[in-house]
C-alpha cells in the first residue's frame, strides 16, 4: 500500500512517500519544504535510485503553496517516483493537538476535522497548517482515506501531579485546560532508538528526550512512557523556540497586553510569531541564521542563542529530578540532529549528574543514529535521526487496510 506522509510543521513540510505492508517497509522518497512564510524558502526531494532534485530561494508563502510543490516532485516523469497520483492509496497526517478529543490515531470525517478546528485557538501555528494538508489533499486527492495522528497522544501517560496547573479546578472541568504536550510521536521513536543504541532496556530506563527544532519540546520518558513534557496546554511553553516565547510570568504578559492596548488575538500573536529567537535578535527564526550572526559577533543573536541553549539544559535538570535519575539524553529534530554547538552547549556542566561527552564524536555529526558520550560515561548521550513519518505511515497503514 502506497501511503503519503504529510507532516507540516510551523516552518516546514516533512514528507515521505512509503510502500508499507504488515512487517515490512519501503521507502520510495521524502524530503522536505523549509523556511516556509521566508524570503527565501527550499525544497529537497530525494527519490530513492534517482538523483535529488531542489528548489533554492523561492518565495513559498504557506503550506499550501509547498504541498503543491511536493505533489509535483513525486509524480515528475524525471524525478518522481510514482506514475500518478492515483497510486497513492492513503495519505497519513501528522496533527498537532488533539486536546482530549482524540487518544489515539483516527481515520479523517468531517466530525474529525471540526474538532482539529476548533482547537486553533490553542495550536495556532500548527492545526491550521495540518488541516490545511488534510484539505489540500481532498481536493488534489478526492476519496482517498486520510489519517490524523495526533502529536499529543503519547503524552497522555503523564500522571495528575505533572498534567495538572495549580489553577482553579473548575477550568479544568469546564474547559479541560491541562498540560497536553506535543511531538509525541518523535519523543516516542527516538527514546525507543535511542535506548536501543544505548543498549537499555527500555521499559526499565530513564530518558530525557529532546525534540529541537523551530518548535521544540524536552520529554521524561520514564520505563518507556511519557512522565512530563516541556509543552503545555499549547505548544507555546517551555523551551524558547524559533517564534514562540516558552515559559514566561504569565504576569509580564498581561502587562504588556496592558500597556500596548493588545486585544487577546494581538497577545496571542505575539506569543506564537513574533517572540522566541525572532523577537530576541530581531533577525530571524531560524537558528542557522541566528548562528551566522552569532559567529559575526552580533549581541542580541549572542543572547537568543545563549538563551535558547540554556533552557534546554534547565529542562534536562528538571526531569533528571522528577525520575530520581537519568539513563539517557536523546537530541533530534531539525536543530538537535544538526546542531553540534547547541548539543555541546547543552552539555557542558552535566558532568554532575554523570555525563562525560565526547566533543570528537559530536563534531561535525549530522542526522545520524550515534553515540555521543565516552565508554566510561555513565549516563549516555546519543543523537537519533527522528523518524516521525515512519510512525504515523504505520498507524496509517494499521487504519486503512
Amino acid at each position: 500500500m502506497v501511503i503519503l506522509v504529510l507532516n507540516c510543521g510551523s516552518s516546514s513540510i516533512k514528507y515521505q512517500v512509503i510502500d508499507i505492508e504488515a512487517g515490512s517497509n519501503k521507502l520510495l522518497a521524502k524530503g522536505l519544504v523549509e523556511r516556509i512564510g521566508l524570503a527565501e524558502s527550499d525544497l529537497t526531494h530525494k527519490p530513492v535510485g534517482k538523483e535529488r532534485f531542489e528548489i533554492h530561494h523561492q518565495p513559498i508563502p504557506d503550506h499550501t503553496t509547498g504541498i503543491r510543490l511536493v505533489l509535483e516532485a513525486l509524480t515528475d516523469p524525471k524525478h518522481g517516483v510514482i506514475a500518478s497520483l492515483s497510486e497513492v492509496k492513503a495519505v497519513g497526517h501528522r496533527v498537532a493537538h488533539g486536546g482530549e478529543f482524540f487518544s489515539q490515531s483516527c481515520l479523517v470525517n468531517e466530525e474529525v476535522k471540526e474538532k482539529i478546528r476548533k482547537l486553533f485557538e490553542i495550536a495556532p501555528l500548527h492545526n491550521p497548517a495540518n488541516l490545511e494538508g488534510i484539505l489540500s489533499i481532498e481536493k488534489v486527492l478526492p476519496g482517498v482515506p486520510q489519517v490524523a495522528v495526533f502529536d499529543t497522544s503519547f503524552h497522555q501517560t503523564i500522571p495528575a501531579v505533572n498534567y495538572m496547573y495549580a489553577l482553579p479546578y473548575e477550568y479544568y472541568e469546564k474547559y479541560r485546560v491541562r498540560k497536553y504536550g506535543f511531538h509525541g510521536t518523535s519523543h516516542k521513536y527516538v527514546a525507543a532508538k535511542g535506548a536501543e543504541v544505548a543498549g537499555l532496556d527500555l521499559a526499565h530506563s530513564k530518558i530525557i528526550t529532546c525534540h529541537i527544532g523551530n518548535g521544540a519540546s524536552v520529554t521524561a520518558v520514564l520505563n518507556g512512557k511519557s512522565f512530563d513534557t516541556s509543552m503545555g496546554f499549547s505548544p507555546v511553553d517551555g523551551l524558547v523556540m524559533g517564534t514562540r516565547c516558552g515559559e514566561v510570568d504569565p504576569s509580564a504578559i498581561t502587562y504588556i497586553g496592558e500597556k500596548e492596548g493588545m486585544s487577546y488575538e494581538q497577545v496571542n500573536a505575539m506569543m506564537n510569531k513574533k517572540s522566541g529567537v525572532q523577537g530576541l535578535s530581531g533577525l530571524s527564526s531560524d537558528m542557522r541564521d541566528i548562528d551566522d550572526a552569532y559567529h559575526a559577533g552580533n549581541q542580541r543573536a549572542i543572547l537568543a542563542r545563549d538563551i535558547y541553549d540554556n533552557r534546554i539544559k534547565k529542562f534536562i535538570g528538571q526531569y533528571a529530578a522528577e525520575m530520581g535519575g537519568l539513563d539517557l539524553i536523546v537530541f533530534t529534530g531539525g536543530v538537535g540532529e544538526n546542531s553540534d554547538e547547541m548539543r555541546e552547549s547543552v552539555c557542558q556542566g552535566l558532568e554532575f549528574l554523570g555525563v562525560e561527552f565526547d566533543q570528537e564524536a559530536n563534531k561535525g555529526a549530522r542526522g545520524v543514529d550515534k553515540l555521543l558520550t565516552k565508554p566510561s560515561s555513565r549516563v549516555k548521550v546519543a543523537m537519533i535521526a527522528t523518524d516521525e513519518e515512519l510512525m504515523i505511515a504505520t498507524d496509517t497503514y494499521n487504519l486503512v487496510k
